[in-house]
């Protein structure tokens, strides 16, 4: 991780905490329309993930005036290190899937966002143009977002869906929920939760109760178990620890 991307904002506010992340962006113009619907909510923290080409001069253009938020982009070579700070991480998909987590409207994202206690780091992930996040980068996250179009015409550009959804957040920062909530212990980040549910696979295969070969839906639902949003960061230590102790303990027999 990057010196720069350790030192986001971790102001209370929704709006200063939350960040956007474009996972893998074709088309420069619309990094630049992203930046563009950041600014004029609020919003100041791009993150960019192995986009296609950036900085450019489309780009710039098509930000019209939210250059700023262009050049202080950061530029990561995965979803994991982008969100690995976070305690809070959304997903987006634009088509109906079978998922282990909950997918709801960004207004009730940004809510249970803003009623999370503490100053957690939040992430809102956008996926590629035409193929959006794949499974395994939902599994990065908390919960999804599904903008409820119309069903007989559902195309939202990239633009447009960073819009919806940082005027959602702008809301749910203006009402103040977040910062009524008193401090708490913090949430557990992207990369603890990462970490936790890595180790907790390689412990199950170890004592025969995952199969590697016959996975079925045992990884989705110890994704969702664990990142359910609500474990802290001394909760998924004592479970780290817990982990620990099998492996040892099988390692004596």
């Amino acid at each position: 991780m990057s010196k720069s991307l350790n030192e986001l904002s971790s102001a209370a506010t929704l709006l200063a905490r939350t960040r956007i992340v474009l996972v893998e962006t074709s088309h420069p113009g619309n990094i630049g329309a992203a930046a563009r619907a950041m600014k004029t909510m609020g919003l100041r923290q791009l993150v960019l993930v192995r986009p296609r080409q950036f900085p450019a001069a489309e780009a710039t253009a098509r930000a019209s005036g939210a250059d700023d938020v262009l050049a202080q982009a950061l530029v990561v070579d995965t979803l994991a290190e982008a969100v690995e700070e976070c305690g809070i991480i959304v997903g987006t998909t634009a088509r109906p899937r079978y998922l282990e987590w909950p997918v709801t409207p960004p207004r009730e994202a940004a809510e249970w966002a803003a009623a999370q206690a503490g100053d957690a780091q939040v992430a809102i992930v956008f996926g590629r143009e035409q193929t959006g996040l794949s499974n395994d980068e939902l599994r990065l996250c908390q919960r999804a977002i599904r903008i409820p179009t119309a069903a007989d015409f559902s195309s939202l550009n990239l633009g447009q869906a960073v819009q919806i959804c940082a005027y959602e957040w702008r809301l749910a920062d203006l009402s103040g929920v977040a910062a009524e909530l008193p401090t708490s212990e913090p949430l557990a980040t992207g990369a603890e939760l990462a970490g936790l549910i890595a180790h907790a696979k390689a412990t199950m295969t170890r004592v025969g109760y995952l199969n590697p070969a016959r996975p079925k839906r045992l990884p989705d639902r110890l994704a969702r178990l664990v990142g359910s949003g609500q474990l802290r960061h001394s909760e998924a230590q004592i479970l780290r620890g817990f982990l620990t102790a099998i492996d040892e303990a099988l390692a004596e027999t």
